[in-house]
């Protein structure tokens, strides 16, 4: 089964110019069948909102079928290889970028080779990785986020729960707006306030290769590199 593609390019009705293509598309596969793609949806539908050039665009891979289920980022890389060389999904080698969105918290005790995975990823692709996961993330999009429960609170969103899981994020982003994020869509709603999320990031660790019990998300760099990124220069 075909991966899915969600983009609006071309898709707004107001758009009354001729149709064209984009100079560069960034493709984002994700980890998490919901979460995320909620997140990046929204973010998409933004698109011309937040500044970024007419002539780049975002579009989220979404996995189908039997490969719905992969999330092991070395499993993600293959995803991505594989569904690159299909023509139909419009990969182009030579201007476009992949970006593959992870959690890092597999990382932190029982799984080893994350510096090398790092590595393979960038010799191709970009990593955007949410140490312990997602939610934090979105969580850094609420005003003052960093300063009341974050800042000095690292530890908390390190530390497992009763079931060997780290949850604390997530419980924390479910009490802050009452949306279970793994479930409700209306969490994307998030992304129109993602300025906010972009310079409170940049008050905890975004150097994915020093992440390894440290509090940590790059996906803010990323989303502002993308919106920075001027076609021809």
């Amino acid at each position: 089964m075909p991966v899915h593609t969600y983009t609006n390019w071309n898709s707004r009705p107001s758009d009354k110019e001729e149709q064209i293509e984009p100079f560069r598309k960034y493709f984002f596969i994700c980890e998490g069948a919901n979460t995320e793609p909620f997140y990046f949806k929204s973010l998409i539908d933004l698109r011309k909102q937040l500044g970024i050039h007419p002539l780049i665009d975002i579009r989220l891979w979404e996995k189908t079928g039997k490969d719905k289920d992969i999330t092991y980022p070395k499993k993600l890389i293959d995803f991505a290889n594989q569904e690159k060389m299909k023509l139909e999904n419009g990969f182009d080698e030579e201007r476009d970028k992949m970006v593959i969105v992870f959690d890092g918290d597999i990382f932190e005790e029982k799984v080893k080779g994350y510096d090398q995975l790092i590595a393979d990823i960038e010799e191709k692709y970009i990593a955007a990785v949410t140490n312990p996961n997602f939610e934090l993330f979105l969580i850094l999009h609420i005003e003052g986020s960093y300063e009341n429960y974050i800042k000095d609170k690292e530890g908390d969103f390190l530390q497992k729960d009763k079931k060997g899981k780290y949850s604390y994020a997530y419980r924390l982003l479910r009490d802050l707006r009452g949306i279970n994020a793994k479930k409700n869509p209306k969490i994307g709603a998030l992304a129109e306030y993602v300025f906010i999320a972009i310079e409170q990031e940049k008050c905890i660790n975004q150097d994915i290769h020093r992440l390894k019990g440290r509090v940590s998300s790059n996906i803010g760099k990323i989303i502002e590199s993308i919106i920075q990124d001027e076609p021809y220069v």
